[in-house]
């Protein structure tokens, strides 16, 4: 693994260190959401919601999407594969 795919499969570690972004990831791989919809369903407020958003849209783990007067936010999924596949480098143990 080069220094770039450690550092950035750190900031995945980070990322999902939180266990309030863990349960919004679980809920956004079924469907997309808006943030009142997520804060109602992890009964936090809105603007705890907007903060965790923010954190997992900066490492591109989430895409937007703008419909009417609500954005609403999902899994990218080709962004989620790759951690998927670096975390199991990572964590790969070839016994001898």
């Amino acid at each position: 693994m080069n220094k770039a795919d450690t550092e950035k499969l750190t900031r995945v570690f980070k990322v999902l260190s939180i266990d309030t972004r863990v349960k919004m990831l679980e809920l956004l791989k079924e469907r997309s959401l808006c943030v009142n919809a997520l804060a109602r369903i992890l009964n936090i407020t809105q603007a705890a919601v907007s903060q965790h958003l923010r954190i997992l849209r900066d490492a591109d783990i989430l895409k937007a999407e703008k419909r009417g007067y609500f954005v609403h936010y999902s899994v990218n999924e080709k962004v989620l594969k790759r951690w998927r596949e670096m975390a199991e480098e990572l964590l790969n143990m070839d016994v001898k």
